[in-house]
């Protein structure tokens, strides 16, 4: 995988009205079309954003997959062969607001990982220590235990997502060295759980806008990013594409 990758997570937002805008003038964007990009809709959009984006350069990514992967009587719940099947390349997993809202822990998200896998899916993995580890200064600790669970996955493509909780929706910033700190962090734990790293990216996830995502980018241990509500504002967005594809 080359350049820097661009995640948009939509959360919970978007009307069929609205997305129809906002993937049409994403596909006129010229720096989103020359970044590798890809969009998470909620589960209900997913197929009008695949019709949308059908001969797109910018990849379909899901918010969540279920932990069942065969089909079956699991009300409520999207398995990654569905989500396969409807164009999805990437989905996230173990997002803090998963952790957080829905305690989701490490087994269950060890199986999510598992069968996104099975089902060719490229598993995007969010980390990430509150402010109260960061604190504390259990912080590395709280990452390698969150890290962990990708042992099982070596010899498969996978992105981990740092994201800092405290920096997730609140304006504030990790400042470029405890990113920097961070991701070189990252990267030698996964070598040691997930063994040669050529197949992994590690993206950066916290209030990344356009104003910031440059000297972001810039730094060698960062391979892109997922940004939040910066994806739902076209200009923000593609600005960020622009920065991702000029430090390429």
């Amino acid at each position: 995988m080359t350049g820097k990758l661009v995640i948009g997570n939509w959360k919970m937002n978007g009307r069929l009205a609205a997305n129809l805008v906002l993937i049409e003038a994403l596909q006129a964007d010229a720096a989103v079309q020359a970044a590798r990009v890809a969009v998470a809709p909620p589960f209900a959009y997913l197929g009008q954003a695949a019709a949308l984006l059908a001969g797109s350069n910018i990849a379909l990514a899901a918010q969540d997959v279920s932990a069942f992967d065969k089909d079956g009587a699991y009300t409520g719940e999207v398995s990654g062969a569905m989500l396969a099947d409807v164009g999805c390349r990437y989905v996230l997993i173990g997002h803090s607001e998963r952790r957080q809202y829905f305690a989701e822990g490490h087994d269950l998200l060890a199986r999510k990982l598992q069968a996104a896998v099975a089902a060719g899916l490229i598993p995007v993995y969010c980390v990430g220590e509150t402010l109260a580890e960061r604190e504390a200064g259990t912080y590395k600790a709280v990452i390698a235990g969150q890290l962990a669970v990708l042992g099982a996955l070596a010899g498969y493509d996978c992105v981990v997502a740092y994201e800092p909780v405290w920096a997730i929706g609140t304006g504030r910033v990790a400042s470029i060295e405890q990113i920097d700190d961070m991701h070189q962090y990252i990267r030698e734990a996964l070598l040691q759980c997930h063994g040669a790293s050529g197949s992994i990216r590690v993206l950066y996830g916290g209030s990344v806008k356009a104003d910031n995502a440059e000297a972001i980018f810039a730094l060698q241990s960062v391979d892109g990013a997922l940004v939040g509500g910066a994806s739902l504002d076209v200009d923000n967005f593609g600005r960020i594409c622009q920065a991702a594809k000029k430090t390429v």
